[in-house]
């Protein structure tokens, strides 16, 4: 494709703000860390709250919300897969991954309080939820989470800027989390309830929080890479890559690419099942007379939120440093191992609230380690395999990682749904009745799904990541790669 001026791409409402060649701190504020913040302040609030608010306040049977979030997630992977080709594919002077931020204004904001409108009732009411889950889960978060993704790579060819980049995305990703899982339960327990009207008037200035913030993100971020494809001419052999058949094979191929991806499937997917059920396990496990009631989970589950963020926000500041000197396979190891424990300390607390906040404190610091070097890991892995096979598999990585990310959520909450069915759940019982209003099968199956499979989980990470030595002689192909590079081959 020519280079060409494009009247919309030029207007004032849609040029960049960002004029520097270099990236300044207006650029990291708002297009990486207030920008991300509200594009996904509703997942955050949907990992934490969405299952309950099915199940608890519209009433939803359990069967239906199992079936829908097991169908969904074939149509999320296959969004990730095509969103991520068709980012690969655009070209316009916005850039690749900037225009569909843009579009992402609409589409996230919309599809985010479209299942807090319910017009119906009976079949039509599940009819209509499945549409939403799936136009925002299936169409809306794909193409923004591909396109923020993807904006840190193409932003600037200068590491160390792209690493404050990342930096200021993964506490805005903190922030969202802890925003879902602090506070908007409280909001919840002490005002929303099963109000329905309330649930949408809130949703719906988030909504607007988002479309505003996430056109913030758009103006206050530059392709600098991508500028820099384009002002050579688009000739094919700048855009030329590794087909989609070339990465299959060079992926598939390489032991350390499926260490890796299994390491980050157990621990996203373990954490998706301990977050979609942390207000049940709050409500129906948790002793909340600690507060003075038994219905006061709200506060039970912000108090757990904070004891999780604490750990994970103090832990940025040494997990790179350590990773640094140790290597990154030793401290997510430790790190792992002291999740697993603390997941132990947390599951003999038998619901009392200290023991099981120690015990959640821990393993979310033992959470941090892999949380901020998964995506340095999967780079080591991309570099190995280059170095093995001449090709750059980026595409296709970021593509399974995110389908990975994104489906943790729908699929962890399908199996919780049929945990909570075939337990004997009771959605219309007495939250303020405490831990006796369900039957003890329903709490042994919530008491499980927060604690024990994660902290398996852990443990098993642990193993996986102990043999992933990647890491010992890639300075060595590295330096082969860019050799290889100087002489013009590839």
């Amino acid at each position: 494709m020519s280079k060409r001026t494009n009247d919309f791409w030029s207007s004032p409402l849609t040029r960049p703000a960002i004029k520097s060649p270099e990236v300044r701190l207006p650029e990291m504020l708002l297009g990486y860390f207030i920008g991300p913040f509200g594009a996904l302040l509703s997942s955050g609030i949907f990992t934490s709250i969405l299952q309950n608010y099915f199940t608890d306040v519209l009433k939803l049977d359990l069967t239906f919300l199992t079936t829908l979030q097991l169908f969904s997630t074939i149509l999320i992977v296959a969004a990730n897969l095509v969103v991520g080709q068709l980012i690969e594919r655009t070209r316009c002077l916005a850039g690749k991954a900037r225009p569909w931020i843009l579009l992402s204004a609409l589409t996230l904001s919309v599809a985010s309080v479209l299942m807090f409108i319910i017009p119906f009732e009976g079949t039509a009411r599940m009819v209509w939820v499945a549409i939403a889950y799936n136009l925002y889960y299936a169409v809306a978060y794909p193409i923004y989470n591909t396109a923020n993704s993807t904006l840190i790579p193409v932003s600037t060819r200068n590491s160390q800027q792209r690493g404050a980049l990342a930096s200021f995305t993964n506490v805005a990703g903190l922030g969202v989390m802890g925003a879902g899982s602090m506070v908007f339960p409280m909001l919840v327990s002490f005002a929303l309830k099963e109000d329905q009207r309330l649930w949408f008037l809130t949703m719906l200035a988030i909504a607007i929080f988002s479309a505003l913030t996430i056109f913030l993100q758009f103006k206050f971020t530059r392709e600098r890479v991508t500028e820099e494809l384009l002002g050579q001419g688009d000739t094919p052999a700048a855009a030329k890559g590794a087909s989609l058949g070339e990465q299959l094979r060079a992926v598939a191929s390489e032991k350390w690419w499926w260490v890796v991806m299994l390491f980050y499937l157990g621990f996203q997917w373990s954490g998706a099942m301990k977050n979609g059920s942390m207000s049940f396990f709050c409500k129906w496990v948790l002793d909340n007379t600690f507060f003075g009631s038994a219905d006061a989970w709200g506060a039970s589950q912000s108090l757990l939120g904070v004891l999780g963020a604490i750990p994970m926000a103090v832990a940025a500041v040494f997990v790179v440093p350590l990773a640094n000197k140790f290597s990154k396979r030793i401290v997510v190891f430790w790190g792992m191992v002291v999740g697993a424990v603390g997941g132990v300390i947390a599951g003999l607390g038998n619901g009392q609230i200290v023991p099981v906040a120690i015990g959640v404190a821990l393993k979310c610091l033992g959470s941090a380690p892999a949380a901020y070097m998964i995506l340095a890991m999967l780079a080591d892995v991309i570099d190995h395999i280059e170095f093995k096979r001449g090709i750059r598999t980026d595409g296709l990585t970021m593509s399974i990682y995110s389908s990975i990310m994104v489906a943790a959520t729908p699929i962890c909450n399908s199996i919780f749904s049929a945990i909570l069915n075939a337990s004997g759940y009771d959605q219309a019982a007495d939250v303020a009745l405490g831990t006796a209003a369900q039957p003890a099968a329903a709490r042994g199956g919530i008491n499980a799904s927060y604690i024990w499979v994660e902290t398996v989980a852990y443990a098993v990470c642990a193993l996986l990541i102990f043999f992933f030595t990647v890491e010992k002689k890639l300075p060595e192909e590295q330096a082969a790669i860019a050799a290889r590079h100087k002489q013009g081959g590839n």
